[in-house]
């Protein structure tokens, strides 16, 4: 089942880059503080992801802040230094936290995976966008379809 809206985001490990190292975090930790903003795509370096997803949060980091987001987090199921290497190729510099998500356990804990193999990817995650408040989501976004109809950083605004 589907995390839903005044649900508590599940604790389990993710990674990100420090430096040029693989580092765990755990999610309770990097996504269960003050105002987050997480959305998650099913690739990084694929096509919708790369050229409107992730540039969009890039472009409305400052927007979001202003709305008193704290944290704008990226995740996908992913190793984690290709979710860095992405990060890099689209300049999203400190303004979006990179999560490789590499076994898909956080995606299979929010209940938000699919099924991609017929496209050659194998079980990936859904395309949404969730505000998470002290861990707790108040608000989540999942596309029916191939589009950016709820997911996009102009719709996240639109609901803060």
């Amino acid at each position: 089942m589907p995390i839903a809206v005044g649900d508590r985001i599940p604790d389990v490990q993710l990674m990100t880059m420090s430096g040029a190292r693989p580092t765990p975090v755990r999610s309770g930790e990097v996504l269960g503080g003050g105002k987050v903003v997480l959305f998650a795509v099913p690739g990084a370096f694929t096509p919708t992801c790369s050229d409107y997803h992730l540039p969009g949060f890039v472009l409305r980091a400052d927007d979001l802040r202003a709305k008193g987001v704290d944290t704008i987090a990226c995740v996908s199921v992913n190793d984690p230094f290709v979710m860095d290497a992405w990060g890099d190729d689209r300049g999203v510099g400190d303004d979006i936290l990179m999560l490789a998500d590499g076994n898909g356990e956080f995606t299979e804990a929010m209940g938000l995976q699919m099924d991609g193999s017929s496209f050659g990817l194998g079980t990936r995650s859904q395309r949404y966008a969730a505000v998470i408040e002290d861990g707790v989501v108040t608000s989540l976004s999942v596309e029916s379809g191939p589009g950016l109809d709820v997911s996009s950083a102009e719709a996240v605004l639109a609901n803060l």
